[in-house]
């Protein structure tokens, strides 16, 4: 249920497009933003970061759309998240012995080598820079009907793509990690010879002889 309640506001972002315009699924897109974080904080009592970070950039850029009258403002949004978790992710690997971020976030839930979580790291990076290079490629090269399509089919489906070959990836290690370990090489113990033991030799019982006069 929950990445259904992700990726809401996106779709009611494209159906009121669809059916109105950019300012009115601006609005709309602002709205079910709100309430989705609402409902997570009132669900579970706390709000991922991620979420409350993507509910202020909209505010301000989607606030911006309806107050200038511009969806320039709006389209550059999801470069701006994307750009600034790249950030985010590069900033942390000076920070607190360089562990990568995504280790932190993750390291409770599963256990991975170190090369792997840099790797992940790495591979998020990479795809933060390239999916916010995209989305104002698409925004500045198209029309804005191109853009709403591949906010919600482009993006998205990019982002699923690569949530999933993350998956595999890290199964294959995880994979490694249950698999029973092999019992350890046991040296046979050998036992000491006793040592010898001395045989006692009882006195000499035989009586003193008595010379008889």
């Amino acid at each position: 249920m929950k990445p259904l309640l992700d990726f809401l506001p996106v779709f009611l972002f494209f159906i009121v497009y669809k059916l109105s315009d950019i300012y009115t699924a601006t609005a709309v897109l602002m709205a079910s933003m709100a309430l989705t974080v609402g409902f997570h904080w009132w669900r579970h009592r706390t709000v991922e970061k991620v979420h409350l970070a993507s509910l202020a950039l909209l505010l301000v850029f989607g606030g911006a759309t309806l107050l200038f009258r511009d969806p320039d403002f709006i389209k550059w949004k999801p470069t701006v998240l994307n750009w600034g978790f790249a950030c985010l992710f590069l900033g942390a690997r000076w920070y607190k012995g360089g562990q990568p971020l995504l280790h932190r976030m993750l390291e409770s839930r599963m256990e991975l080598p170190d090369h792997v979580w840099k790797r992940l790291d790495s591979s998020w990076i990479v795809f933060f820079l390239l999916s916010g290079l995209l989305n104002i490629v698409v925004a500045y090269s198209f029309d804005e009907d191109t853009w709403v399509n591949f906010k919600l089919f482009g993006l998205m489906g990019l982002t699923l793509l690569f949530v999933f070959g993350q998956a595999f990836y890290m199964s294959r290690y995880m994979e490694e990690e249950t698999e029973e370990p092999a019992a350890p090489y046991m040296e046979e113990e050998t036992e000491e010879p006793a040592a010898p033991v001395e045989e006692k030799v009882p006195p000499d019982s035989s009586g003193e002889t008595s010379d008889k006069a």
